[in-house]
């Protein structure tokens, strides 16, 4: 199975500092047409997330299990279904091995769907993100710096490597 491993703030939703509520979430512009393509081309979808602010004690869990249900919530109405999410909710003090750029997530997912690595993708919005990836044998990559999830789809589509745009 192929896979691309998405983080979630910044990369599907908009990164306004620890986004712990329904009314701080807002899809960015163009996500659900590249989620969408990408689900034509054959690939699932996996979120990996750091979410420190529940270990910060900025919001709880409930209240991220809140947020996901309304984005997983949000993307089936249009026909995108997500494989899983995960998330790291520790405090980055904490030294655990999910924490991105730790590769504990990811390993997860390959361990638990049989994920073909060197044929996935990561794409996140932090260089911590890739290393993650790479670390877990993810073969290719999309650093966004000033571009979205939506000028992937001919990265996604024609090419392998690792790119930042």
């Amino acid at each position: 199975m192929r896979v691309i491993f998405l983080d979630r703030d910044g990369v599907i939703n908009e990164d306004f500092g620890y986004v712990g509520s329904v009314k701080d979430f807002k899809f960015i512009d163009g996500v659900f047409e590249a989620l969408r393509e990408f689900l034509d081309m054959g690939y699932k979808l996996v979120v990996v997330t750091n979410q420190s602010g529940i270990g910060r004690g900025y919001y709880t869990l409930e209240d991220f299990n809140e947020v996901t249900e309304h984005m997983k919530s949000e993307l089936e109405k249009r026909g995108i279904e997500l494989l899983e999410v995960f998330y790291c909710p520790h405090h980055p003090d904490r030294g655990c091995g999910c924490r991105k750029p730790e590769p504990g997530m990811i390993e997860e997912a390959v361990k638990r769907y049989g994920i073909d690595t060197k044929n996935s993708w990561m794409i996140g919005d932090k260089p911590s993100d890739i290393e993650a990836a790479k670390s877990a044998g993810v073969g290719n990559t999309v650093l966004l710096k000033k571009k979205t999830l939506f000028d992937t789809i001919g990265i996604i589509k024609n090419r392998r490597g690792d790119y930042e745009i």
